[in-house]
């Protein structure tokens, strides 16, 4: 049974509801929460998730929350905590001061921060090209968090943008770092001599997490958003990124990390890199021709992108990592063990997977020949980006929310057929607070009276809120084989396996 509960004329940006959704979830008896605005796409995704039925009295002014389980006292409990959450006041001014109207509009926005240079934008995608365009007309760089953008606006939000001289990174831009400030989903990192545009947040934040690791720094990251790269886009957002970072006294080394662009836009991006006077790693994740320049060095992986990166600030040549980089666990299977099952919350790393393992099903695949057609049964060798659409509905996205996770990868260990299972976990601001406790659960689970090993990667810092040596130690305590890249983890699946990657 499900109920559901109308909040009128409330707005809360899609982060913050994804939090909200992934603590209602945790509570006793609910088996399944969302919290959204009311546009008409979100309601046809709680459908599709059996959390709403028929056309709810909601506007898309309105906040919808939704819930389901088995008990009634249960979720209307969880209604209960949901509203009082979202009536909690905010933060007030210490003794003395006055509390500021909290500003209703970009312009009241600027006009408290006239400084302000930057506008980060999350609203339902029905309305996040407008919000954009009203911040570049005033003149703000724009990060636009919010997704499902058409194409065609936003390759005119992008061309505004260019013709005024501004940043326009998204839509469906996640992750970023300016001036030293992680933006959407991004790790604490130092300050150094490394530019990366990113056309890939959770690749991006691959390459800033291992750069930081190997002691180096990030002058800045610009995300692109997803589609900056497709034919109709032309990579605007990524040729601004390249000017500007050229420009950059700080940065002495660029990196770019995309998915393989159409050839006429890849042809744009690398003349530009070819001209940027200073030593650009290229990582086109999957692409199978290098790029060639005398400044051009081409990447494989995109932990190799960050030791390129790392080494060409020290004026050392770059060499790529050892592979498979550690000695391999001696397992005994079962005769039938032989299949490997990638679960990620990372679209990028499950993509850098595909390309590694070659053969493998997937619903992100480098070879379209390969795409999986029942994501919620897995054949032979499976990969799966958790963060596709097909699973977040009415669920928040697996950074944040681990259940759907845990529930499949206990499925996977089920598999008489299945010897390995490989996985990711990313650390930063935006996702989950303490990851590993939320998976200790189904990994003790997974590991019991069976051969089968866990394989997994941990993308973070020392610096992270949910600290990396906490989260690896806990992993490793309930069995888990770690490698220090999503790259080293796919290799080293794939020789415990008896594959080659």
């Amino acid at each position: 049974m499900y109920i559901h509960k109308r909040v009128a004329n409330l707005y809360r940006d899609s982060v913050s509801l994804m939090q909200l959704s992934a603590a209602l979830g945790r509570l006793p008896g609910v088996e399944q929460a969302s919290a959204v605005m009311a546009t008409p796409a979100n309601l046809e995704l709680l459908r599709g998730a059996r959390l709403l039925d028929g056309a709810p009295s909601a506007s898309p002014n309105d906040l919808l929350i939704a819930v389901r389980g088995k008990s009634t006292a249960a979720l209307e409990a969880a209604i209960a905590a949901a509203m009082e959450e979202l009536q909690r006041p905010p933060a007030q001014a210490g003794a003395g001061g006055l509390a500021a109207q909290p500003p209703r509009s970009l312009q009241m926005g600027l006009a408290q921060v006239p400084g302000a240079n930057l506008a980060l934008i999350s609203v339902p995608g029905e309305y996040a090209a407008a919000e954009a365009m009203k911040a570049l007309r005033l003149g703000l760089n724009v990060m636009l968090f919010s997704d499902n953008v058409p194409l065609a606006d936003e390759a005119a939000l992008k061309r505004y943008a260019r013709g005024r001289g501004l940043l326009m990174m998204g839509p469906d831009c996640g992750t970023a770092i300016i001036d030293g400030i992680p933006l959407g989903f991004a790790n604490a990192v130092r300050r150094g001599a490394i530019g990366v545009v990113g056309a890939s947040g959770t690749g991006t934040q691959q390459v800033t997490s291992l750069v930081h690791r190997r002691g180096a720094g990030i002058s800045q990251a610009i995300g692109t958003g997803g589609h900056d790269l497709h034919q109709d886009i032309g990579g605007i957002t990524m040729l601004r990124g390249l000017e500007l970072l050229a420009r950059d006294p700080q940065t002495r080394v660029i990196v770019l990390i995309s998915k393989p662009p159409s050839p006429r836009v890849a042809k744009a991006v690398l003349d530009a890199a070819r001209r940027a006077g200073k030593p650009v790693v290229v990582n086109f994740v999957g692409a199978r021709e290098p790029a060639s320049g005398a400044n051009l060095h081409t990447a494989g992986t995109l932990e190799e992108a960050a030791l390129a990166a790392v080494a060409l600030t020290a004026g050392r040549r770059p060499a790529r990592p050892p592979r498979p980089g550690r000695k391999i666990p001696k397992t005994k299977f079962r005769k039938n063990q032989r299949f490997i099952r990638g679960l990620y919350s990372g679209g990028t790393f499950c993509y850098e997977a595909s390309s590694l393992l070659g053969e493998a099903w997937s619903n992100a695949p480098v070879d379209p020949a390969r795409r999986i057609k029942e994501v919620w049964k897995s054949s032979g060798d499976t990969l799966l980006d958790l963060g596709d659409d097909v699973f977040t509905r009415g669920r928040p996205h697996p950074m944040i929310d681990h259940r759907l996770r845990n529930q499949r990868l206990l499925a996977e260990a089920a598999d008489p057929e299945v010897a390995v299972i490989l996985f990711d976990v990313v650390l930063g601001y935006g996702s989950h607070p303490d990851p590993a406790a939320e998976m200790m659960p189904a990994l003790l689970e997974a590991r019991r009276n069976r051969s089968l090993v866990l394989v997994g990667s941990v993308c973070g810092t020392d610096e992270d809120p949910q600290g990396l040596a906490r989260q690896e130690s806990a992993l490793r305590k309930a069995g888990v084989v770690l490698a220090e890249s999503n790259a080293r983890a796919v290799r080293l699946a794939a020789a415990i396996a008896g594959r080659r990657a």
